[in-house]
C-alpha cells in the first residue's frame, strides 16, 4: 500500500519539465513541498484534458491539486457543499479497480499520475519480550538516481447537485499492486509506477487504458528502486522536514 510519501517538487517546475499547464493556482513555489504527505491532504497530480472539455482541441498535460482520498462522483452531500464521509479511498487495488463501484468510472476516463520523490513503508516486527507492542520500522523507497517517480492514479470530480454553482472538489487515489524483489520483504503491496513510455495511453482522456498497464511491474522494472531505513520521526504525521529521510542506522531488512 501507499499511505505516506515525500514530494519536494513544485508545480511550476513540474509544469516546465513536462511542458504542462500549471492549474494549481499556488503563488508560493514551495507550498506543495512535503516530506510526510498523508491522506486527505492536497497533492499534486498530472492529468491530460481538453481545453474547456472541447474534444476538438488537442488535450494537454495539466498540473492540478487534488484531495488525496477519492470521493466518488455519486457520493451524497452530508451538508451543503460537503460530501458525506466514507472509506478513506487513498489507495485502489490495480487488479480490481476496473470493476469496483468506487473506481470503475475513473478507470475509463479519469486517470492521472501522482509525482513523488519516494514513498514510505513500515516493516512490522513482533513485540520485544515483555512490551506487548509491535515495532514499526520505516523504510523509504525511491529512484536510486534521485529522479521523480510517477505513480498511476485515478481521480474524480465531486459536485453538490443541490448547489450547481459551488466549486467542485477534485480528489484522487493511488493504484497499488503486488510488491516484488526486495520491496516484498517490507510489504506485500506498493504503488504502481507508470513508465513514461506508457503515459500517452494511460492519460488519454478519450480512450480506456490498455488492461496490461494495470499489471504488476516486473522485477527488472523495479531494479532502479532503492530501499533504505529512515528515521522513526516519519511515524508521526506532524513531523515534516528533510530530517525524516535521514537513516538512523537501526533498521535492516535482514534483522
Amino acid at each position: 500500500m501507499c499511505g505516506r510519501y515525500a514530494t519536494t517538487t513544485n508545480p511550476g517546475r513540474l509544469a516546465a519539465e513536462l511542458d504542462a499547464v500549471d492549474e494549481t493556482g499556488l503563488s508560493e513555489p514551495d507550498a506543495a513541498v512535503s516530506y510526510n504527505v498523508a491522506p486527505t491532504t492536497q497533492v499534486l497530480t498530472v492529468v491530460e484534458r481538453h481545453e474547456h472539455g472541447d474534444p476538438d482541441d488537442d488535450p494537454r498535460l495539466r498540473i492540478r491539486r487534488m484531495r488525496w482520498g477519492l470521493i466518488p462522483h455519486w457520493t451524497k452531500a452530508a451538508e451543503p457543499g460537503v460530501p458525506a464521509k466514507g472509506k478513506p479511498l487513498f489507495n485502489a487495488r490495480a487488479d480490481k479497480a476496473a470493476t469496483a463501484p468506487s473506481f470503475r468510472d475513473a478507470v475509463k476516463h479519469k486517470r492521472c499520475l501522482v509525482p513523488m520523490d519516494g514513498w514510505y513503508e513500515w516493516l512490522v516486527e513482533p513485540a520485544p519480550t515483555g512490551t506487548g507492542k509491535a515495532v514499526k520500522k520505516p523504510f523509504y523507497m525511491s529512484h536510486s538516481d534521485g529522479s521523480l517517480l510517477y505513480m498511476a492514479g485515478l481521480w474524480s470530480v465531486w459536485r453538490d447537485r443541490a448547489q450547481p454553482d459551488a466549486e467542485p472538489i477534485l480528489s484522487c487515489t493511488i493504484l497499488t499492486t503486488d510488491s516484488a524483489g526486495e520491496l516484498a520483504d517490507i510489504h506485500d503491496r506498493m504503488p504502481l509506477p507508470m513508465p513514461r513510455a506508457h503515459w500517452d495511453a494511460w492519460l488519454d482522456p478519450d480512450h480506456p487504458a490498455p488492461a496490461d498497464l494495470l499489471a504488476p511491474p516486473s522485477p527488472a522494472e523495479l531494479a532502479s528502486i532503492s530501499v533504505r531505513p529512515v528515521s522513526t520521526l516519519v511515524n508521526n504525521v506532524r513531523n515534516n522536514g528533510p530530517e525524516l529521510l535521514v537513516s538512523d542506522g537501526t533498521c535492516d531488512i535482514a534483522q
